[in-house]
């Protein structure tokens, strides 16, 4: 790939920055303002049926599961940023494969033996994670310290933080003991649905622009929103820590 020049690169980066950046620090001033709950992405009716019901109930965890990833941006950016470049289906399988190994383990190991993060703290490193990859994609890392991390290993340990970002939610909706393994494996099997629809929905629109000149002149100025949006979601936690009375 061709990648545009020094100057071309900071103009690109430069506009894309002049544009979100007012938006981000926008959203950061109003976080103090914002109810505790929408930070922690739970949702008040799922978590009030979650704490109504016992026994085992696989239906209602699968489809919680699905609900969760597809509308987690959070999850949908680090996945965007892990298959930009990747074009065959076999590498795209590999790094998702990844991604659902690490996110699985530590979703289901948490919940089972009770161990949560700080949500803020741990939503503010999912953050960083769609930093991570955003700067991976534009060559940065490359420039900066001229060497590439290992890309898979990185998407297995970022897996790892989303999962605990999963199972910190769940202990927060209070599930019932009663049924728990089957039940977490049904909102595993939920949260990998949702994953493959997610991932369908984006290779189908990547497939489109991939098609068009626009690609490669603009591969760049996406990676830079995206790592913006990425620093967007680390205030947004960090704040929301800052002014959480708990």
């Amino acid at each position: 790939m061709q990648r545009p020049s020094s100057e071309g690169r900071r103009t690109l980066q430069y506009a894309a920055l002049r544009l979100l950046l007012p938006l981000a620090l926008a959203l950061v001033l109003v976080l103090p303002g914002v109810d505790a709950a929408l930070a922690h992405a739970v949702a008040a009716g799922d978590k009030g049926y979650i704490q109504e019901i016992t026994g085992v109930n696989l239906l209602p965890f699968t489809y919680l599961g699905a609900k969760h990833m597809v509308t987690g941006y959070d999850h949908i950016l680090f996945l965007f940023g892990v298959i930009f470049f990747l074009y065959r289906l076999k590498h795209i399988g590999i790094y998702v494969s990844l991604f659902a190994l690490g996110h699985s383990t530590t979703m289901l190991l948490g919940v089972y033996f009770n161990v949560g993060i700080n949500s803020y703290i741990i939503d503010a490193i999912i953050g960083l994670s769609v930093v991570y990859k955003a700067l991976d994609n534009m060559g940065a890392f490359q420039r900066w310290l001229g060497v590439q991390p290992n890309t898979k290993l990185a998407t297995l340990i970022f897996g790892l933080f989303h999962g605990f970002g999963l199972s910190t939610k769940i202990i927060e909706y209070n599930i019932s003991p009663d049924g728990l393994v089957p039940n977490l494996l049904a909102f595993n099997i939920g949260v990998e649905i949702g994953q493959l629809v997610a991932l369908s929905i984006i290779l189908i629109a990547m497939g489109f622009w991939r098609r068009t000149p626009s690609f490669l002149r603009h591969a760049y100025t996406a990676n830079t929103v995206m790592m913006t949006a990425g620093f967007v979601l680390v205030g947004y936690q960090l704040t929301g820590l800052i002014v959480s009375p708990t």
